[in-house]
C-alpha cells in the first residue's frame, strides 16, 4: 500500500532562548520557597473548606485513617522511610487534642500545616537543566537507533540516520498557533490518554515544537522504577499519588498546579485522570487540576489587571493503531462494568525491565502515530485569534477578565469557577472528537464488531463477547461494503469539520482494509482481526476487537452498519 506519509523535517526554533528564561527553572531554583508558598496556599484553601475547629479536626482524623490504611494495605517502595512514624505521631497529637478539655485550635492548625508541608514537599518537582539535556539526547538517539534497526533490517542499520522519530510520529493541526500562544502567555496542554507511552510521546512533541519544558503530573508509582525515577526527578515532573484521596492532599496538589501556572510554567496534565480503559475518546474529564487553570487566571487578573498574562488551554489527541496495554486495559474496564466492584489497577510499568521492553517493542514495530494539536482556547473555552485575544462564536472580541468581575471588581467565587471548569471541560471534549484522527485500524475494528453485534441483536455486550469461534467469521465482501459505507459517512463529517482522518484514509477501500487489518493490535499475540485462507475475516479476541472498535464510539456511526 503506497501511502503519502507526512514527514515534518522543519526544525522549530526554541520559543525561549535558554534555560535561564524557562519558568520551570525559576521555581526549581527556589524550590524551598515555592514549597512554602504551596503550603501556605493549601492551608488557606483547606481552612476555607473546614471553616471551624470541629470540622478541621474531623478532616484530620479522616486523613489519618486513610493514610494508615494506605500504609497497611498498599505501601510502595518509593514511600518515605518515616511514613509510619510520621502518621503515628499525628495519631498521638490528635489523641492528645481530643482528650484535652479545652481543644486547642492552634494545635489543630499546626497538625494541618505539618501534613500539608509533607505533601507539598513530596509533590514538588526538581527540574535540572543538565539532566534534561542528557535525557533528551539519550531518548532521541536511542529511539532513532531502534527505528533504523527495525525498519532497515541490515547489518549496521542500528547506527544509521536514515530514519528518525519524525518518520514515526506525525504532528498535525494547529502547530503554529500553539507556538504563537506559547510566546504570548502560559500554555496548558491537555492530551487524551490511552497508553503509558503518552507522557514520553508528548514530551518529544513539546521538544520538537520548540516549546519550553513543561511541568506535568507523573504517577508516584513510576518513581518506583529506578531507570526513570532519576530522570523524572530532574525533568519538572511533580508526583501525583492516586492512592491519596483525602481532601488535604487533593487541595495541596491543586495549590501546586495553580501556583506553578501563576508563575508562568507551561503545564501538561491528562484531564481524563487515567488511561482510557475502554479505548474510547474521553467524554468525562476530571475537573480538579483543570480548575486550577481558571483559578490561576483569576489570580493573574487580581494581581495585574489588564496586564495579566493569559493562560491558554490546548487539547491534543494522541492517535495510535495499537495500544500495547490494550488487553489489560479492556479487561479492567469490562471487569468494572460487569461486576460493578472495586478492582486493583494493573501497572505494566512495575519494573525497569518492563519499561525497557515496552519501549523496545513499540519502536521496533512499523506502525505510525499521529499527534493532533487542537485549537488553543482561553480558560473559559472561548476561541482566541492570532494575537491571543478571546473571541466569541461570532468572532467578536471579548474580555475574559469580565468573567471574573462583579460590580467592577475581580472577585473570588468558587461556585462560579466550578461552573467555568465544567464549561471548559465540555469544550475540550468537543475538540477531542473533532481532532482525533480516524485510522484504518479504527475503521475495520468498528465495522467488524458492529457487523457481529447486528447479527446478534438479542445478546447483551457480555454475551456477545463470548460468542464461539464459528460465529465470528465475517465475509470479506460484507466487511468491504460496511467499511465503504462508514468511510463515506466519516468523510461527510470531515467536510463538516466534525471529524478528522489520517492521510491513508484517502486510499481505495481495499487498501484501507488491508492496512487496517495489518496494523490493528499488531503487537498482540491474539490479533483483533486476521484474514483467513479463504479471504474472510475473523477475530482471535473479541475483547480486543471491542477495545479498538471503541475509538469510533460516540459519532453515531453504528446506525449505518
Amino acid at each position: 500500500m503506497k501511502i503519502n506519509r507526512y514527514r515534518n523535517k522543519r526544525k522549530y526554533e526554541p520559543i525561549l532562548p535558554g534555560p535561564k528564561e524557562w519558568p520551570v527553572v525559576q521555581i526549581s531554583r527556589n524550590r524551598k520557597e515555592f514549597v512554602q508558598e504551596v503550603s501556605d496556599s493549601a492551608f488557606e484553601r483547606i481552612k476555607g473548606i473546614t471553616r471551624n475547629k470541629v470540622a478541621l479536626i474531623e478532616e484530620l482524623e479522616i486523613t489519618l485513617f486513610k493514610e494508615k490504611a494506605r500504609i497497611r494495605q498498599n505501601s510502595w517502595k518509593v514511600d518515605p522511610d518515616d511514613d509510619a512514624s510520621f502518621w503515628n505521631g499525628v495519631k498521638s497529637r490528635l489523641l492528645d487534642l481530643s482528650q484535652s478539655k479545652n481543644k486547642n485550635s492552634q494545635e489543630a492548625d499546626n497538625i494541618l500545616k505539618d501534613i500539608i508541608h509533607r505533601y507539598a514537599s513530596e509533590i514538588a518537582g526538581n527540574f535540572n537543566t543538565s539532566h534534561y539535556r542528557i535525557a533528551r539526547t539519550i531518548a532521541t538517539f536511542g529511539f532513532n537507533r531502534l527505528l533504523n534497526a527495525a525498519r532497515i533490517k541490515k547489518f549496521g542499520s542500528f547506527w544509521s540516520d536514515q530514519l528518525t522519530m519524525n518518520d514515526k510520529i506525525q504532528i498535525n493541526g494547529e502547530v503554529e498557533k500553539l507556538r504563537e500562544m506559547a510566546k504570548k502567555g502560559t500554555i496548558v496542554i491537555v492530551p487524551t490518554h490511552s497508553s503509558n507511552l503518552d507522557s514520553i510521546l508528548i514530551g518529544w512533541v513539546i521538544y520538537t515544537l520548540g516549546l519550553p519544558p513543561v511541568i506535568y503530573g507523573a504517577g508516584l508509582n513510576l518513581f518506583n522504577i529506578s531507570i526513570i525515577a532519576y530522570f523524572m526527578n530532574s525533568l519538572g515532573a511533580y508526583k501525583v499519588d492516586r492512592r491519596k484521596k483525602n481532601i488535604i492532599y487533593l487541595e495541596t496538589l491543586k495549590a501546586y498546579s495553580a501556583l506553578a501556572l501563576k508563575k508562568g510554567c507551561q503545564s501538561l496534565f491528562f484531564p481524563g485522570g487515567t488511561r482510557a480503559r475502554s479505548g474510547k475518546i474521553e467524554k468525562e474529564l476530571k475537573l480538579g487540576l483543570l480548575g486550577t487553570a481558571i483559578e490561576a487566571q483569576r489570580i493573574n487578573y487580581q494581581e495585574k489587571g489588564d496586564k495579566a498574562e493569559k493562560i491558554y488551554v490546548v487539547p491534543v489527541s494522541l492517535n495510535y493503531h495499537f495500544v500495547l496495554e490494550a488487553p489489560s486495559l479492556i479487561h479492567q474496564y469490562l471487569e468494572k462494568q460487569g461486576q460493578e466492584r472495586y478492582y486493583v489497577e494493573n501497572d505494566e510499568f512495575s519494573s525497569s525491565y518492563k519499561i525497557i521492553t515496552f519501549l523496545f517493542k513499540f519502536f521496533t514495530k512499523g506502525s505510525n502515530i499521529s499527534v493532533s494539536i487542537g485549537k488553543p482556547m482561553d480558560v473559559l473555552g472561548n476561541n482566541v485569534d492570532d494575537e491571543g485575544n478571546s473571541i466569541d462564536r461570532h468572532n467578536r472580541l471579548i474580555d475574559a477578565k469580565d468573567y471574573f468581575t462583579f460590580q467592577d471588581k475581580i472577585t473570588i467565587d468558587k461556585q462560579r469557577e466550578e461552573e467555568y471548569t465544567r464549561m471548559l471541560a465540555e469544550k475540550i471534549v468537543d475538540q477531542y472528537s473533532k481532532i482525533a484522527r480516524v485510522f484504518s485500524s479504527h475503521l475495520v475494528a468498528f465495522a467488524a464488531f458492529e457487523i457481529l453485534r447486528k447479527r446478534n441483536r438479542k445478546l447483551d455486550l457480555f454475551s456477545l463477547l463470548r460468542l464461539p469461534e464459528e460465529d465470528l467469521i465475517i465475509s470479506y465482501d460484507e466487511l468491504k461494503r460496511v467499511c465503504a459505507r462508514l468511510k463515506d459517512k466519516i468523510f461527510e463529517r470531515v467536510a463538516e469539520k466534525r471529524m478528522s482522518v489520517a492521510d491513508h484514509m484517502h486510499e481505495p477501500i481495499d487498501e484501507i482494509i488491508d492496512h487496517g487489518i495489518s496494523n490493528v493490535g499488531m503487537y498482540h499475540s491474539k490479533r483483533p482481526l486476521i484474514r483467513l485462507n479463504s479471504g474472510d475475516v475473523t477475530t482471535m479476541d473479541m475483547n480486543l476487537l471491542y477495545f479498538y472498535r471503541n475509538r469510533l464510539d460516540g459519532y453515531g456511526l453504528e446506525k449505518h452498519v
